[in-house]
């Protein structure tokens, strides 16, 4: 006879089959080409193995910030942490099953407000509210490796939390490719818009991609 799972059961196996870098990444160094409309700007840029990064090459103080932001955003997303380190205080429970089985699940606690849905052991929806904005986002593709999966294919929306205004959506499109053991972003495309705006579309390129050489002890 099969045991139910828990709502922190069913959440806590999508958490740790995401795919994370382990504790031997060395990090790594690549060009980089950020392209918006005809515009193109070169860097280069480095993660290194305590997930620090840098960035150099890049005169535009906005368009360093723009790509510090997207590589902040993806190491937040390959970092490995404990389950009970990051969700250990937080309450969860069962919300609605969808007709394809994906599951709600509703958190109390630290993260009060929040919620995720979860399918085949993927999280394929996250919201949240942070502050004065809250943030939907929902996934529609991913690529699954021998570590977990990687969302590919996701919107986010942004929108005031009490009236639900939208203020900016965005969809992202990201390309892995495996180097020496681990699967690193070779490529972003986000198409973003804002309401009253025009749609606008920016790209980031990696390339050259090379893994530092761990520091012996």
């Amino acid at each position: 006879m099969t045991v139910p799972q828990t709502a922190r059961e069913v959440f806590r196996a999508a958490y740790e089959n995401r795919y994370t870098w382990d504790a031997d990444f060395p990090g790594f160094r690549a060009d980089v080409a950020l392209i918006q409309g005809d515009t193109t700007h070169r860097g280069i840029v480095q993660v290194n193995a305590d997930l620090s990064i840098a960035v150099s090459g890049l005169s535009d103080e906005s368009v360093r910030s723009a790509l510090e932001a997207r590589l902040r955003d993806l190491v937040t997303h390959r970092q490995r942490s404990p389950f009970e380190q990051t969700h250990g205080k937080n309450i969860f429970s069962f919300g609605e099953t969808d007709a394809d089985g994906t599951v709600e699940i509703l958190v109390t606690g630290e993260a009060m407000g929040s919620r995720y849905k979860v399918r085949d052991r993927q999280i394929v929806l996250v919201h949240r509210v942070m502050g004065r904005m809250a943030f939907t986002i929902t996934h529609s593709q991913s690529l699954n490796t021998p570590q977990g999966y990687a969302a590919t294919h996701y919107q986010a929306v942004f929108s005031h939390p009490e009236t639900h205004e939208v203020l900016r959506t965005a969809t992202f499109e990201d390309t892995y490719e495996p180097v020496e053991g681990y699967y690193l972003m070779t490529r972003q495309v986000i198409h973003s818009q804002e309401p009253g705006q025009a749609p606008t579309t920016t790209t980031f390129a990696f390339s050259n991609i090379q893994l530092l050489q761990p520091i012996l002890a």
